[in-house]
């Protein structure tokens, strides 16, 4: 087995689990509201705000983390297109 289709197996692994969180964190944040609860009437929606937040700030690191994984792959693509390129040219062995 070559590297280029485990080279591209692998790039679309990460970028489907980044959509993926992405898609996840913003349904999550569809929910949250903006507020400020001053009464105690609304103990239950503020626990339900706290709730999505504690939630929302599970999420983003992992986040973070599968875009820079993204974006590490991406460079890995493109290091070996550069490279085959210039290796074509008889530029570099």
């Amino acid at each position: 087995m070559t590297l280029l289709p485990v080279m591209w197996t692998l790039w679309g692994v990460l970028v489907g689990a980044a959509a993926i969180l992405h898609i996840y964190r913003g349904s999550l944040m569809k929910d949250e509201e903006d507020q400020i609860f001053l009464d105690d009437s609304f103990d239950h929606e503020k626990a339900a705000q706290a709730a999505i937040v504690a939630k929302v700030n599970k999420v983003e690191p992992m986040l973070k983390v599968a875009y820079w994984l993204v974006l590490a792959m991406t460079l890995v693509v493109i290091v070996y297109y550069v490279r085959d390129i210039l290796v074509h040219l008889d530029i570099i062995q």
